[in-house]
């Protein structure tokens, strides 16, 4: 606490506020005193100064003396102010002013600090932000509170700017407090360490802190080891200049285990803060401001620490210590274990704290000046060394670089027009010399030398053999002969040339070099770096003499996701590849957030990759989307989905199972909780097995559902949650009315307990307990299903905003670093304004500011950005229209639709976080002005999607929900699909096109036999037997057809073939058939008194096994038909153009061919040999009919009928073997309900092998007399010929039921009536 109260005047509740206010509200000494005002002028140095007025020691904040203030000779960036405050301090603040009276003051400046006056390294802001603004005037004055105090005992003040008119001129203060700590210095000697025993016996505590601070110049060396029974220890060591947090077991040279890796570059001879935190479950790794998790492992679930080891590696009761790579050297302050001062325990000679080797209690540190080139216009110029006697060279120096190319020396020779470049090129070290155009000489040494370490250089050229060598033997070395002299002719050039050179002839083919040089030698003498800086050697520019400015932009890696880090002087890089994200920081996920979000893509069912909370933590996952007419599935797989049997077991009273999924926990849980909707099938066979008994018993078996590892649960599929029943039991339908499930009857047939399990709480099923299977008669089987869910609540969560000044508000977006946000919206507006948050000075939006327009701008203190993506047709068309928008530390991006995406580059040392405070408005803005009308959806900010329908609930002028979809997704539906309006979303009604598929997009084929019939019936006239002669013509006009729209594709090499066959009750027909020069042939015989006209078509070559597709169109006597791409071909009729009253539509063999024509009747009875696809006459479709509903429309099957894919394009050989899937292969219970159990998975195979033969049978028996029965039907209905009862259908308008939930158009299917 600072003593300023020396002011007051004694008055005690003065004495009392001013002691209040030296305290904070947590109880911390606040740190704000003066730190230079009471300085002596001795402790201040300059660059320069431009009268002794002028001296740095006038440069204090609010004096007047001198010149009122410090100005440099010179006014460019080479000038410094320093302040030496005598002692380490901490800094929290600094203020600046301008010269008094004058018109000089600085506009920006950056802040060094130091401890020892050398190696500085700059104060940053955010980690980037190097520069501080400065004043305005000289007068006024401009503190800036630093983010992170400092504790130095040097401050260097760097003009940036000033202002244009005057000259640099400055008065500053610093303000912080007395730092004080313990420090000791290691020398990294085998035996340099400190050790500290605990107390014997458990520490009573679950919480346990190590921390200190170091700093070394070494990249390599153990500071912590701590080590518990058994030689179970944890290490933390320096490798490369990066952290490590070693697990090791058994003896200390045994090969530790990496758990974790933090910082870098921390050999940077800079004071670095550590802490490790153990906890009960978990450790906390702490370097710098980056902190790390990590979960302890199970070795350490009741470990110790015993010993304490710092600066090495040394084992509880030895005295010396390990020796494993480096030991530590440097220096360590304030080394604390759980609040003890270790080294103030060892300066005390504490017997708990053991004092080995050279340790000092005090930091000497070795002076190194390093010079940073921080390009492009960076050199460094030195005079070249008077020639040694021998006429040789040597040169040497260390570097460090993030760089693989650029140019570390060059140099010309004595001769004339040589030259040497010693550069860098992948990353390798290469020498060339050249005279004249052309290599005298190349060498290569050293590989990955851009790894940000330092690396040394020697080059060396004694009698004859030139020489380079890279980190001495470590790095490798190569020489060579030449016969010419490798001496220095003037000067040598580091880094770089200058940029107007006419004189120096300094050349430069090769990249300029960025990054931090040290350890100059020429002729194997240091080259004095002060004396370069003070202009007394040498000539430079735009170099910073006395620190090492590199950056580590890779640590901590702002790639995202996994994403490799690579990196540049300036800048870094993500490598996204492989790892499901996208963007300059690997953000975005590449994938969508549902199945039904691919379906709105135009997608069909099959496996995609499902990111269920987009750039959110959780990895996307492999999953079944099973797009249907009705609802899009996502299927979750786990181990055991198959129907598994059980029997007894000797000794085993229950059986258990665990169900592991195919996705991560957090996958899971995220999926079932943006459903809509999530089932899965449980099933229970029986045969002497109970199940849950009664609901007032205990259960037998119960299953374990939910989060985690699931609840209790004793309901089984189809019943209500805490019921204790099954499906029976709620529907009142069980076997035995005293039970609530068919099993519980513990019956010797065979029961069936199964239903679906819908409580979406209790969902997935984790775990099945079955009790009842040990009795010697006890026989069961199981199976759970996969989990399935349909349904995206976040993809349909929707706004609609009726006026401009209204909108919806929620919490600030806390999007610092990164942010996406993506939405759809559909609007009749020309523009208004989608999303606004506010800061104080920052501020994000996103806009539609005209009608093809969509501009995404923000600050995050660099001053306005803008992005903005420009659309060639309107906006404003009421179709949905999606936005995605990120900005992250790299860049700006913006993606309108498929459009390309539009990017702003973020400055590459700008700021870096967006700081927003107030609400974030949705569809306006806090002024409520350039609002927006329409809808928006689906709004996700970083993967969280915001309930927009909630809060539109309870907000004036917004309402919930947004219909109106297939303006913009009826597209999707294919082939005379029809786009049905849906609350969320839409569905393609199929029922008017010969496709099916969830957008009519999947053809419907059949490969027919010589056999094969498909006679679809139209309708029949009322009571037609009793007087076909009188009845007249009106009966037959609504089947009385004035034209035909015909279409189908076939394949076949049967030539010739009838393809299909129209018939009417008036003996005309329509005849579509192959004739024997394998060409297309249309007969149309619309008058019964005339013969057929034939029309025949110019195509050759169509019974040649390929697909092809026909197309017919008739208007009274105008005939048109094409056949795939050629070109159409017109005929006419000489009929009157009438189809009177159609009978029937066939499709392969004719059967009862008494009204065809001779040659007719003998072509169809041979019947249609190969495959028929997508047969549609006008709004009918046959083929799809007999396929997907042949016991709900009026269709007639004879023969084998078998569905394949034999229409599809893709399909190359139609008449391999197919993967036929008969009715009969069903799985599932069969006669009694016995289950049918996968082979591999029951243990009385041969059992039920017989069980199922004698079933067949049976079942067989029972086919062949329904087939019987129902030839008979057919039979009498045909001869009666009464009047048939038609059902409306979607697929056809003579029914309406459907029963294509149990047919898959994927499997091939054969039918056999």
């Amino acid at each position: 606490m600072g003593f300023r109260s020396k002011r007051s005047v004694g008055i005690i509740t003065r004495v009392l506020l001013l002691l209040c206010s030296s305290y904070g509200t947590t109880g911390e000494e606040v740190c704000d005193g003066v730190l230079v005002s009471n300085l002596p002028p001795s402790s201040f140095r300059s660059s320069s100064q431009l009268s002794s007025s002028h001296a740095p020691g006038f440069a204090k904040l609010n004096r007047r003396d001198g010149a009122g203030g410090w100005s440099p000779l010179t006014s460019d960036r080479y000038q410094w102010l320093e302040v030496d405050l005598g002692e380490r301090t901490k800094i929290t603040a600094v203020a600046t002013q301008g010269r008094y009276g004058s018109s000089d003051w600085l506009t920006s400046y950056l802040l060094m600090f130091s401890d020892t006056g050398h190696n500085w390294k700059q104060y940053r802001q955010e980690d980037s932000i190097g520069s501080f603004p400065g004043n305005s005037n000289a007068d006024s004055v401009v503190q800036y509170k630093l983010q992170q105090p400092a504790i130095a005992r040097f401050l260097r003040l760097i003009p940036l700017d000033w202002n244009p008119s005057g000259r640099i001129g400055l008065r500053l203060e610093t303000y912080g407090c007395p730092y004080t700590s313990d420090v000791v210095s290691l020398d990294g000697g085998s035996s340099s360490s400190l050790a500290y025993r605990l107390s014997p016996g458990p520490q009573g505590t679950s919480r346990e802190v190590v921390s200190l601070k170091f700093k070394t110049l070494r990249n390599s060396g153990t500071l912590l080891h701590a080590e518990g029974e058994g030689g179970l220890g944890l290490s933390l060591e320096l490798e490369r200049g990066k952290l490590l947090l070693l697990l090791r077991q058994g003896t200390p040279s045994s090969e530790p285990r990496r758990l974790a890796s933090l910082g870098s570059l921390l050999d940077d001879q800079h004071w670095h803060h550590l802490a490790l935190e153990r906890r009960s479950s978990h450790l906390n790794l702490t370097v710098d401001k980056h902190m790390q998790r990590i979960q302890i492992p199970a070795e350490f679930n009741s470990w110790d620490i015993e010993q304490l080891s710092v600066g090495t590696v040394q084992s509880r009761g030895s005295n010396k210590p390990v020796v494993f790579k480096r030991n530590f050297h440097g220096c360590l302050e304030n080394l604390l274990y759980n609040g003890l001062n270790l080294i103030e325990l060892a300066k005390h000679k504490d017997l708990k704290v053991t004092v080995m080797g050279n340790v000092t209690f005090s930091c000497a540190e070795s002076v190194s000046v390093a010079v940073t080139f921080p390009g492009p216009q960076s050199f460094l110029q030195l005079p070249g060394a008077t020639a040694s006697s021998s006429g040789g060279l040597s040169v040497g120096f260390e570097f460090r670089t993030w760089n693989k190319a650029g140019l570390l020396l060059t140099f010309d020779l004595p001769q004339e027009g040589g030259v040497v470049w010693l550069y860098l090129s992948e990353a390798r070290l290469r020498i060339q010399i050249h005279k004249a155009g052309r290599a005298l000489l190349e060498l290569s040494a050293g590989s990955a030398l851009n790894d940000g370490q330092w690396h040394s250089v020697e080059l060396n050229s004694r009698r004859g053999r030139l020489s380079i060598t890279v980190d001495k033997e470590e790095g490798g070395s190569a020489q060579a002969s030449h016969s010419f002299p490798v001496t220095v002719d003037g000067h040598l050039f580091f880094g770089g040339c200058p940029v107007e050179d006419d004189k120096l002839k300094c050349r430069n083919p090769f990249n300029v070099f960025q990054g931090c040089m040290r350890l100059l030698t020429l002729d194997n003498q240091i080259v004095d770096l002060i004396l370069v800086q003070q202009k007394q050697l040498g000539i430079y520019s735009n170099l910073q003499i006395d620190m090492c400015g590199i950056i580590d932009r890779c640590s901590p890696s702002r790639c995202e996701h996994g994403g490799r880090c690579s990196q540049s002087w300036t800048v870094f890089h993500c490598n996204c590849s492989g790892r499901g994200y996208s963007g300059a920081t690997c953000h975005s996920s590449v994938y969508e957030q549902s199945c039904e979000a691919y379906k709105h893509n135009g997608n069909t069912s099959g496996h995609f990759y499902i990111d269920v909370d987009g750039s959110g933590p959780i990895r996307p996952q492999l999953v079944y989307c099973n797009m249907t007419e009705e609802n899009t599935w996502m299927v979750l797989q786990h181990n055991n989905s198959e129907l598994t049997s059980l029997r007894p077991s000797p000794g085993v009273d229950q059986h258990s199972v665990h169900f592991d999924y195919s996705t991560e926990e957090e996958q899971l849980l995220a999926v079932i909780s943006q459903s809509e909707h999530c089932e899965q099938e449980l099933s229970y066979h029986c045969r002497k097995s109970r199940l849950l008994n009664t609901p007032e018993g205990s259960p037998f078996s119960w299953w374990l559902g939910g989060p985690g590892p699931g609840r209790v649960q004793s309901y089984w599929g189809g019943a209500q949650p805490g019921s204790q029943q099954c499906v029976c039991g709620l529907q009142g339908d069980c076997v035995d009315p005293q039970h609530y499930c068919n099993c519980d009857a513990d019956r010797v047939e065979w029961a069936e307990d199964s239903g679906l399990l819908t409580h979406m709480e209790s969902l997935p099923v984790r775990s099945l307990v079955l009790g009842d299977i040990q009795r010697p008669e006890s026989e069961a089987a199981y199976r759970v299903g996969p989990l399935r869910c349909h349904g995206d609540k976040n993809f349909w969560n929707a706004a609609f905003f009726d006026k401009e000044t209204s909108y919806l508000h929620f919490p600030t977006f806390h999007g610092e670093l990164s942010a996406d946000i993506s939405f759809m919206f559909k609007t009749t507006a020309s523009s208004g304004v989608f999303l606004e948050n506010l800061g104080i000075k920052d501020f994000i939006r996103i806009e539609l500011s005209s009608s093809t327009r969509v501009v995404f701008s923000f600050d995050v203190g660099n001053g306005p950005l803008e992005v903005h993506v420009e659309s060639s047709v309107p906006l404003n068309d009421n179709r949905w229209h999606r936005v995605r928008a990120e900005r992250n530390v790299k860049e700006a991006s913006l993606r309108l639709d498929e459009l390309p995406v539009a990017t702003q580059e973020a400055p590459t040392d700008g700021h870096l976080h967006l700081q927003l405070n107030s609400q974030l408005f949705i569809g306006g803005t806090a002024s409520r002005q350039k609002g927006f009308r329409g809808c928006i959806r689906s709004l996700q900010l970083n993967g969280v999607t915001l309930d927009l329908e909630e809060r539109a609930r309870i907000t004036p002028g917004v309402r919930p929900g947004c219909p109106g979809h297939c303006s913009s997704y009826g597209s999707l539906c294919q082939n005379q699909g029809r786009c049905v309006e849906r609350a969320n979303g839409f569905h393609c009604d199929c029922s008017l096109s010969a496709y099916t598929g969830v957008f009519c997009h999947t053809e419907v084929s059949a490969s027919f036999k010589s056999g094969t019939s498909v006679s679809y019936t139209f309708k029949e006239p009322y009571e037609l037997s009793r007087n076909i002669s009188a009845l007249p013509s009106s009966i037959y006009s609504d089947m009385t057809l004035r034209g035909e729209n015909i279409s189908l594709s076939f394949r076949t090499n049967q030539s010739p073939a009838l393809l299909l066959y129209v018939s009417s009750y008036y003996r005309e027909s329509l005849a579509l058939l192959i004739n024997k020069h394998d060409k297309l042939e249309v007969r149309y015989k619309l008058d019964s008194s005339r013969d057929a006209e034939v029309l025949r078509s110019r195509v050759k070559s169509l019974a040649d096994g390929h697909l092809h597709t026909v197309s017919i169109r008739r208007l009274t006597d105008s005939v048109s038909l094409q056949i795939d791409q050629n070109p159409r071909e017109d005929f006419n009729l000489t009929s009157d153009g009438e189809f009177n009253a159609i009978k029937s539509l066939v499709l392969g063999r004719v059967h009862g061919s008494d009204d065809l024509d001779t040659d007719l009747s003998r072509l169809a009875s041979l019947g249609f040999t190969g495959c028929l696809s997508v047969v549609r006459f006008n709004s009918i479709s046959p083929l799809k009919a007999a396929l997907l509903h042949p016991h709900t429309s009026p269709v007639i099957i004879s023969g084998p009928l078998v569905q394949s894919n034999c229409g599809s394009s893709a399909s190359a050989n139609p008449y391999a073997a197919e993967n036929t899937h008969h009715l009969s292969d069903q799985s599932g219970s069969v006669g009694s309900g016995q289950p049918l159990v996968n082979a591999i998975r029951t243990d009385s195979a041969l059992i039920g092998g017989v069980i199922a033969v004698v079933i067949f049978v049976i079942l067989t028996g029972l086919a062949i007399t329904a087939r019987f029965l129902y030839r008979r039907k057919e039979t009498y209905r045909n001869q009666e010929v009464k009047g048939v009862k038609q059902e409306d259908s979607q697929d056809f308008p003579f029914n309406n039921q459907t029963d294509s939930q149990n047919v898959s158009t994927e499997n091939p299917k054969e039918y056999f009536i």
